[in-house]
């Protein structure tokens, strides 16, 4: 392991409390890298990496040159950081990690050292400013008005979705996290949000109204049901989607509005059968998707009730009777309440508990009574595999590094 990695590595499963002040110091320090990028800022509780994901289709298949920023990584760290869908270079990476390496010294003297996200994000813009893109997707990590990415400048907002999640950060109640995600909406910049609950959708139209930003609700302005888009000037019948699961839509409905009205403002026009095909080609890592060679085994990084709710409408939908559910989480999540959601909504369902090696991950010691624990979750989805009858489904979920750990050993271990 190189010295690099172990810096980044001390970093991870460490939660320090934001200080945008510090940001805007290294930001100074590094010529203010962020300023002048075609940025795209998406916040939201669920649906951020799966709305990217369809608007990164579209833009590509319009002929744009597209940077995404993710997390968490499915496989590698690089993954996070792509350009028209392929990596960051490892060796340009290790160019600029060394650089905030470097930077943290000089950042040390007033502040606390970068945490883990802070240096993922600084790299991002590093990269990005020199590579003459089209557009830049940017996620944000936790929240919006205090994130390290509420930095950037952008042509158009996202807020996909609000619900209970990282309360310790953003608040308990859902218009405490309504106003973290709506700290993203900019003077003038069009907002674009998704079915949240009306006291979410209320506070981000009196945001919107103080920065005098243009506001665009799905429902009402805009929406995607059983295959038909439309909106105040298109109408797109017969619409596949490359995700599954109903809550896509909605995801799907965003990044196409989103698309539009990206496309009026440069005055591009749209090839529509290009929009059908990157709907449908549509693929997204980790999140309801199918693996396996025998029976049928989704991965989905249900990570909070919101996301588990989902997940839950979509085995029902299956109308599957013969169920297992490998869950592992983050102590710090409400994880009891999603098993209990689980267990009252999919009461056929075989319900297992396992650990990860994420620091902070659940162990045995968690596990309720009444329910069973596997210490190796490896050897366990063996063996589902070599004994699952063809209609036996297996829905591996819970915390997105659980769901990238599982995947970045599928080849080397499961499919042997």
């Amino acid at each position: 392991m190189t010295r690099l990695e172990k810096w980044l590595q001390t970093k991870q499963g460490k939660v320090y409390r934001y200080k945008m002040e510090k940001v805007q110091y290294a930001l100074d320090l590094l010529g203010h890298p962020e300023k002048g990028l075609p940025v795209v800022h998406v916040a939201g509780t669920n649906g951020k990496g799966s709305t990217i994901a369809f608007l990164n289709s579209l833009l590509l298949a319009q002929g744009f040159r597209v940077g995404t920023f993710v997390s968490p990584h499915m496989v590698t760290i690089y993954d996070r950081i792509c350009i028209n869908g392929r990596p960051i270079p490892e060796a340009l990476f290790q160019k600029l990690a060394e650089q905030i390496f470097a930077l943290e010294q000089e950042v040390e003297r007033v502040y606390e050292p970068f945490r883990y996200f802070e240096v993922m994000t600084l790299i991002m813009l590093l990269y990005f400013k020199d590579q003459g893109l089209d557009f830049a997707l940017v996620e944000v990590g936790i929240g919006g008005l205090l994130d390290t990415t509420n930095v950037v400048e952008p042509l158009a907002t996202l807020i996909t979705s609000i619900g209970l999640d990282h309360q310790d950060l953003l608040g308990h109640r859902l218009e405490a996290i309504a106003e973290q995600k709506a700290g993203i909406i900019k003077p003038g910049v069009p907002v674009l949000i998704g079915p949240l609950p009306s006291s979410a959708v209320e506070i981000c139209r009196r945001q919107a109204r103080l920065q005098e930003a243009p506001i665009y609700c799905e429902g009402v302005d805009f929406s995607l049901q059983n295959g038909l888009f439309t909106n105040a000037t298109q109408r797109l019948e017969r619409l596949r989607l490359g995700l599954v699961g109903q809550h896509q839509e909605e995801n799907a409905a965003l990044a196409l509005q989103a698309f539009f009205l990206l496309m009026e403002q440069r005055n591009v026009s749209i090839d529509m059968e290009m929009v059908r095909r990157a709907l449908e080609t549509t693929t997204w890592a980790g999140r309801l998707e199918k693996v396996g060679q025998q029976g049928q085994i989704y991965l989905d990084g249900a990570h909070n009730l919101p996301a588990i709710e989902r997940l839950v409408a979509f085995i029902q939908s299956l109308s599957a009777e013969r169920v297992t559910i490998l869950f592992s989480a983050l102590k710090r999540k409400d994880f009891r309440e999603m098993l209990e959601y689980l267990e009252k909504n999919v009461p056929q369902a075989r319900l297992v508990l396992t650990g990860f090696a994420y620091d902070g991950g659940i162990n045995e010691m968690d596990c309720p009574e009444e329910l069973h624990y596997e210490a190796d979750y490896r050897q366990f989805i063996k063996e589902w595999e070599e004994t699952a009858s063809s209609d036996e489904v297996l829905f591996i979920t819970g915390s997105l590094y659980f769901i990238s750990e599982v995947r970045r050993q599928w080849k080397d271990v499961f499919a042997s």
